[in-house]
């Protein structure tokens, strides 16, 4: 049996870890260290995106723009030492613009498949609520089975394919509404805000004496694929009780049955939470999931899952405070 080390737990209490615990610290260090060298702040968006890599889902990031989302995507690309496309979605995009298209060879008199942009691994999918449905409904299929069929022939996405999708706020002019079940596809929705005083003038001061952000250059890549699938196997190990598992459930079929939501969230929002707190636990040093990775990860998994009843959204309420009082009543397990 391999020896383990012992660290001091947020909680102040000691716990150990095993050396692949340890592993999966070290490679999120170095990615985080890496995106550092430019983007100051967004902690959050940044382990919610570390998370989705290292458990296979996608990630939807919505805020204004000019706060660094689609930058943030294209660094993480830059860390790991996988293939990397961008997709940027307007009203007049076709689904052949991303899926690809068969092509007439006129030599061979026969029609050969050209790949889109979607065969990647990392694909940045910019602005993607400005294209109509008929685009999003592309992204159906291979969102959630990574394959994409055209013309009876199946292709299969090579691993990892990891959805990074930005959005703006749907207040904004000549945008489109995702589809319920599109939305279902992504692991989260992070939902990012204005920096602080204290981050705004660290950007500034960052970036005084380098007005084409050439430091974004100097990012390079710190992981590879095999890296990243021996993580995802620890991860996977990382130990869940089945009260936890019984915790999680409760949390989603709340979703179902509650007077202030029209629509509640998928068993894909059970396995996600699930999925997501190992991930949470194996990033904070630990083998075994506890009630906190739980809550931590439930808003972003549910805030785009489920729909308010129309009176609940005219009294002013958001998916965060419905999620935050389902979290808040059911028992959590000792």
């Amino acid at each position: 049996m391999e020896q383990q080390h012992e660290q001091s737990s947020p909680s102040g209490l000691w716990q150990s870890t095993t050396p692949e615990i340890e592993k999966v610290m070290s490679s999120v260090d170095r990615i985080k260290s890496e995106i550092g060298k430019v983007i100051i702040g967004q902690h959050e968006m940044i382990d919610m995106l570390i998370i989705g890599l290292f458990t296979g889902g996608h990630i939807l990031i919505e805020g204004v723009p000019g706060i660094a989302k689609t930058l943030t995507a294209k660094l993480l690309a830059q860390s790991i030492a996988t293939e990397f496309s961008r997709i940027q979605f307007t009203p007049d995009l076709m689904p052949t613009d991303v899926l690809g298209t068969a092509v007439f060879n006129m030599k061979t008199s026969e029609f050969t498949f050209n790949p889109g942009p979607i065969f990647s691994n990392i694909i940045l999918i910019d602005e993607i609520n400005r294209a109509p449905a008929k685009t999003q409904s592309a992204l159906f299929e291979v969102m959630e089975e990574k394959q994409v069929t055209i013309d009876g022939v199946t292709y299969k996405m090579e691993y990892p394919f990891f959805v990074i999708a930005t959005q703006n706020p749907l207040e904004q002019e000549g945008t489109y509404k995702l589809p319920e079940a599109q939305l279902d596809r992504f692991l989260f929705r992070i939902k990012l805000t204005y920096p602080d005083l204290v981050d705004e003038v660290a950007i500034l001061t960052r970036f005084k004496g380098d007005f084409d952000n050439e430091t974004s250059k100097t990012i390079s890549a710190v992981f590879n694929k095999d890296e990243l699938k021996a993580c995802r196997d620890i991860i996977e190990g990382v130990h869940i009780k089945d009260e936890l598992i019984q915790y999680i459930a409760k949390i989603v079929i709340n979703t179902r049955d509650n007077g202030d939501l029209f629509l509640g969230a998928s068993p894909r929002a059970s396995l996600s939470i699930m999925k997501a707190s190992k991930a949470v636990a194996a990033m904070n040093g630990r083998d075994f999931v506890t009630p906190d990775d739980v809550q931590y990860v439930a808003k972003g998994v549910l805030n785009h899952r489920i729909i308010l009843t129309p009176e609940r959204e005219m009294e002013g309420y958001t998916a965060e405070d419905i999620i935050k009082d389902i979290v808040e009543k059911i028992e959590v397990p000792r």
